[in-house]
C-alpha cells in the first residue's frame, strides 16, 4: 500500500459501504496488533486505529474493540479463515504449555493467531525474505506488487494486488532485480514458471501430509527448510510446522539446551547458519516436544525472543521485528 499519497482516481475503486463485526467469545480470543505485528505477514499497515492490508484479491481493514472485530472490505467467512478463527485457541493454547519459558510466552501474547495467507504470495514473500529485514522486504513486496499488479483504491489509499503466477512467469529477471529481489530474482522467476505450469499445485498442499508438502516446496529452486516450512505453517494450515530461524535457535538454546548433547549446542552456539542436519534436528525437536500445535509455540516463543531480547519492550509496546529469518 502507498499510504504516503491518497488518490482519487477511480481504477478500481472499491466500493464497500458495509461494515461488518464479529463477537469474540471466549473461543475466539484473538489479540489483532499481535497477530499482525509478529512478522508473519508483510502487507498491512496501522492507520488511524485500523488496519490496511490486502489479501489474494480483496482490499479490506479491520480493527479490534473490545471483544468485538469490526471490518469492511471483506465477507465474514474469508475473515474467520484468513484470521485462523476457527482455530480453538484456548485449546491449543493449554496443549503447547509444556513448561514456564512457554507459558511465559503465552500469556505475553495471548490471541495471537496464526493466519491463513495466500499459499502464492506467503510462499514467494518468504523467498524475498531470506537475509532480509522487514522494512526491506515490505519495500520489495510493494515495488513487486506495484509493477506487476493490479492497483485498487479503497478509502482514498492506494494498493496493489500481488501478481498471478502467469504475470511473474513471463516477467524477465532483469525486471524483477528492478524491485529490490537482487539474486532471488531467478528463484522468484522459476517457481512462478512451475506454479503456472501446473508442475506444483500450492493449494494442493493443504490436503497432503507436512512431509509430502514439504518435499514438493523444497523442489523449488531458492526454497530451503526455512521458507518450505513457514510456507507450510502461514498459509497451507500445516500448525505442526516448526520453522527455526536465528531467535527461534536462541530460545531452543537458552531454554531447552538440556535436551541435546554439550557437543551439539556448543557447535550450533557458535554459528549464525545452520547446516540441514541442524536445521533438521531443531525442527524434529520443536514438534515432537509440543506436538500437533508445534507451529503456534514457535510463533509464541519467536515473538517472545524477538521482543525481549532486542526491543526491552513491553508487549503493550511491542513494534514489528526487524528480522523473519
Amino acid at each position: 500500500m502507498n499510504s504516503s499519497r491518497q488518490s482519487k482516481i477511480a481504477h478500481h475503486q472499491i466500493r464497500n459501504d458495509e461494515n461488518m463485526s464479529i463477537q469474540l467469545n471466549n473461543s475466539g480470543i484473538l489479540n489483532l496488533d499481535f497477530t499482525l505485528c509478529c512478522g508473519q505477514s508483510f502487507r498491512w499497515e496501522k492507520i488511524g486505529g485500523w488496519w490496511y492490508g490486502i489479501a489474494r484479491d480483496k482490499v479490506f481493514k479491520v480493527r479490534q474493540v473490545g471483544g468485538e472485530l469490526q471490518f469492511k472490505g471483506a465477507d465474514k467467512d474469508f475473515v474467520m479463515e484468513y484470521f485462523g478463527l476457527y482455530d480453538d485457541l484456548p485449546k491449543i493454547l493449554s496443549q503447547i504449555t509444556k513448561d514456564p519459558h512457554v507459558k511465559k510466552a503465552v500469556e505475553s501474547f495471548r490471541g495471537l493467531r496464526i493466519l491463513r495467507q495466500d499459499p502464492w504470495e506467503c510462499l514467494i514473500s518468504y523467498i524475498c525474505a531470506t537475509y532480509k529485514n522487514i522494512p526491506a522486504i515490505k519495500q520489495m513486496l510493494f515495488k513487486l506488487s506495484k509493477k506487476f499488479g493490479e492497483k485498487r483504491v479503497f478509502d482514498g489509499y492506494e494498493f496493489y494486488t500481488f501478481p498471478e503466477p502467469a504475470v511473474l512467469a513471463k516477467a524477465s529477471r532483469a525486471d524483477l532485480a528492478k524491485c529490490g529481489l537482487g539474486y532471488r530474482a531467478k528463484y522468484v522467476l522459476e517457481t512462478a514458471k512451475k506454479t503456472n505450469s501446473g508442475d506444483i499445485s500450492l493449494e494442493d498442499l493443504k490436503n497432503k501430509s507436512y512431509t509430502d508438502a514439504r518435499g514438493e516446496l523444497l523442489s523449488l529452486l531458492g526454497v530451503g527448510l526455512k521458507v518450505a516450512d513457514c510456507a507450510l505453517l502461514f498459509s497451507l494450515g500445516k500448525l505442526e510446522t516448526f520453522p527455526v530461524d536465528v531467535w527461534v535457535k536462541r530460545a531452543i538454546l537458552r531454554y531447552y539446551a538440556d535436551h541435546f548433547e554439550r557437543e551439539f549446542v556448543k557447535r550450533i552456539c557458535l554459528k549464525r547458519s545452520l547446516s540441514k542436519s541442524e536445521y533438521e534436528r531443531l525442527n524434529f525437536f520443536g514438534r515432537s516436544y509440543f506436538g500437533k500445535y508445534a507451529g503456534y509455540a514457535q510463533e509464541y516463543l519467536y515473538f517472545f525472543e524477538r521482543t525481549k531480547t532486542r526491543l526491552g519492550l513491553s508487549p503493550s509496546k511491542v513494534g514489528l521485528p526487524e528480522h523473519r529469518l
